[in-house]
């Protein structure tokens, strides 16, 4: 009702005067701004005694294990590399061919041929390689860790968990501990392809399991099936489309991980080609090298996607051997044909030096160019941004407001000004029954004003932990709690605010833009058509890729890493907006119509409240997809958790990168919880989903 304050409103006046007490007491207790270095944890040094421990006594174990996966790995090399370019091309074409059609295959064709007229065919087989062998491996862990969490629920209990951290730890933290276990070379990639690509498998098999309808299992026990053959023979095959999309997930996520391992050498592959060309800042032999990656991630991606749309397409009537198995034979048949060709045609066999093509040098051309003549704009973009956006999050308004940014000095004037502005539109919305709103926009305007870095760490725990209360009930407060604990007397904190910083801007311009992206296509079928395989085109290119354009435009720095953030982390956004719209009852619409609402109170007040707990989940996995690309990140620039991830990989510093990594899966999870929490808690309210 409005105008009456319930007891959340006075809880959150209650940490709003804790947090104004910090800001006022830092300045003497100076342990409330940056925690003592004598009360750090030294769970770093920690970790460091119990890998070397494991080195020293177990190190020979690891190694034959290294030893003996190499010889798959170098197996399946040395016959990609062997086999005619025509020879792959046909199979993968056919391949293509089965999974969607002639579509595909032509699309596959070109991508092949792109990667040999090029001339990155031996790096390009050598990634594959590892993916080749990567992704069997997943699949079967992954559908056996998802088979036993369907049938135990204890046993779900610790997978799910384990899950959530192996999808949320950075991806160079997973290259730590296995670079000391396991050595330098090739092994490294794949068993981090392995860890990396599993969880998607183990869920989808969960859910694809449990999908199966009574009905469906109650015919196959009347049918007199055996528990064994109730398993493979029908809930197997009934929830097949949805393992196939696991293997989608588990092998698209293999094949970014192989790339992101080549970060530290140990093969001739198109990631380490990407790398190298990005350190010498070559943007048209990088971006080149790039769009290999992206070609080879959309193939594979389309196929996946395909065979598994195909699953539920079930043919009836006989069929001869060959109407059955045409596309094998037809594959084998051809792959002799071509092998047999390419023994007399050359060409078909190893493409020429003479014959690649090497846009590069007029690539780079027109990028001097491109620098040369708009430097005056993209310096104006790079100033406004750092000026007027990343300082003020960073250190304040206190501090980011001097006459050299803004033009003018902060004045006790303009403080005056500024909280009574803040003050008045409180007051105003919680007048108006709006006190979450009022109390969102008061916390707001004291982070803005302090900056997140200027915030005492005390204040910004106890805000984490009412919110996780308030959203999630007393489970989800003690473990964000427990979490910004850890990040705070493991000595990370300050590191870990940078990271919330630069993610929280990208997260909250995504989020915007591809909100209202999403909205826009939901009503206009022209902008979804459009929008629709840029987005395809986004999710499935390598974290790697994204990073090129910004790199070579902006150079290193925060604000290149926040392009890249953003330009990966507003997919989801954009599809979760319009899903959300375009799923809404047609009878809550012919509703808001009969009554007469015109089409902005029917977007307002209507589809937009009705569709934000959809749109929250979109929310959920742009944190997610920014978190990831920060990581990346950390390659141009940024001084966050993400850095010291990285650099605990260059220096071989297990125990430093691993807390820094734990940090952020922290980070993420907590955020993944809170989403996901009001989200169901909106759906709830809104009668959208059962209590």
């Amino acid at each position: 009702m409005t105008g009456t304050f319930d007891r959340h409103f006075f809880h959150w006046i209650g940490v709003v005067g804790v947090t104004v007490l910090c800001l006022w007491l830092q300045g003497d207790w100076k342990w409330l701004s940056e925690y003592p270095g004598d009360w750090v944890v030294p769970v770093s040094d920690w970790l460091n005694a119990i890998m070397d421990w494991i080195v020293k006594y177990s190190g020979w174990f690891f190694l034959g294990v290294s030893w003996v996966l190499e010889w798959p790995i170098d197996a399946v090399r040395v016959v990609l590399n062997a086999l005619p370019w025509s020879v792959t091309t046909f199979v993968v074409c056919v391949v293509a061919y089965a999974a969607s059609g002639w579509k595909l295959s032509l699309f596959a064709f070109l991508s092949m041929l792109y990667m040999v007229v090029i001339g990155y065919w031996f790096e390009s087989m050598n990634t594959l390689s590892l993916v080749a062998i990567s992704v069997p491996m997943a699949i079967v862990i992954g559908f056996s860790f998802g088979v036993w969490g369907f049938f135990s629920k204890r046993a779900e209990r610790v997978i799910m968990p384990m899950l959530d951290l192996f999808q949320t730890v950075p991806t160079f933290a997973y290259l730590l501990p296995i670079l000391m276990l396991f050595g330098f070379g090739t092994v490294v990639g794949l068993i981090a392809s392995v860890m990396y690509s599993f969880p998607p498998m183990v869920r989808n098999t969960i859910v694809g399991l449990r999908g199966v309808s009574p009905e469906v299992i109650e015919s196959g026990l009347m049918s007199g099936a055996t528990q064994r053959q109730l398993f493979w023979q029908v809930r197997v095959p009934s929830s097949m489309r949805q393992i196939l999309l696991g293997v989608n997930q588990a092998t698209m996520a293999s094949l970014s991980m192989v790339i992101i391992a080549s970060i530290i050498g140990g093969t001739e592959d198109i990631g380490w080609e990407v790398l190298t060309q990005i350190r010498k800042a070559q943007f048209g032999e990088s971006l080149l090298a790039g769009l290999v990656i992206a070609l080879m991630a959309m193939v594979i991606d389309r196929i996946t996607a395909g065979l598994a749309t195909r699953s539920d397409n079930y043919e009836t009537g006989e069929k001869t051997f060959i109407q059955r198995y045409r596309l094998w034979i037809i594959a084998a048949i051809g792959s002799i044909v071509f092998g047999l060709i390419a023994q007399i045609a050359a060409p078909l066999n190893d493409w020429p030096r003479a014959w690649e093509i090497d846009p590069s040098d007029a690539m780079n051309s027109s990028l001097t160019y491109l620098i040369v003549n708009f430097r005056p704009q993209i310096e104006a973009i790079k100033t406004f941004a750092f000026f007027f956006v990343m300082l003020p999050a960073k250190i304040g308004l206190q501090q980011a407001v001097s006459p050299f940014t803004w033009g003018f000095a902060l004045t006790t004037t303009h403080k005056i000004i500024y909280a009574a502005a803040i003050l008045g539109m409180v007051t105003f919305l919680s007048l108006r029954g709006s006190q979450k709103a009022g109390i969102s926009v008061l916390i707001s305007g004291i982070v803005i004003y302090f900056g997140l870095a200027g915030m005492p760490w005390p204040a910004l725990v106890l805000i984490g932990a009412v919110a996780g209360l308030k959203i999630g009930g007393p489970m989800l407060a003690a473990g964000t709690a427990a979490g910004l604990m850890f990040i705070v007397m493991t000595g990370t904190w300050s590191e870990a605010i940078l990271s919330i910083y630069l993610c929280g801007i990208a997260v909250v311009l995504s989020f915007v833009a591809g909100s209202a992206i999403g909205i826009w296509a939901a009503h206009n079928e022209t902008v979804s058509r459009v929008v629709r395989p840029f987005n395809d085109t986004l999710q499935t290119m390598p974290l790697f890729v994204l990073l090129i354009p910004f790199v070579m435009i902006f150079k290193i720095g925060e604000f290149t890493a926040l392009l890249a953030i953003i330009a990966y982390a507003i997919v989801p956004a954009i599809r979760y907006g319009e899903h959300g719209l375009r799923s809404l009852p047609d009878t809550v619409i012919e509703a808001a119509t009969m009554i007469g609402a015109t089409r902005s109170q029917m977007l307002w007040q209507v589809k937009i409240p009705l569709a934000l707990p959809v749109m929250m989940l979109g929310l959920n996995q742009t944190i997610m997809y920014g978190i990831a690309m920060l990581v990346i990140a950390a390659l141009v620039g940024t001084n966050g958790l993400e850095q010291i991830v990285y650099i605990g990989l260059s220096d071989g510093d297990f125990g430093v990168g691993i807390v820094a990594g734990i940090g952020m899966a922290i980070i993420a999870i907590i955020a993944d919880r809170m989403t996901n929490a009001w989200s169901r808690k909106r759906q709830q309210e809104l009668g959208l989903s059962p209590s």
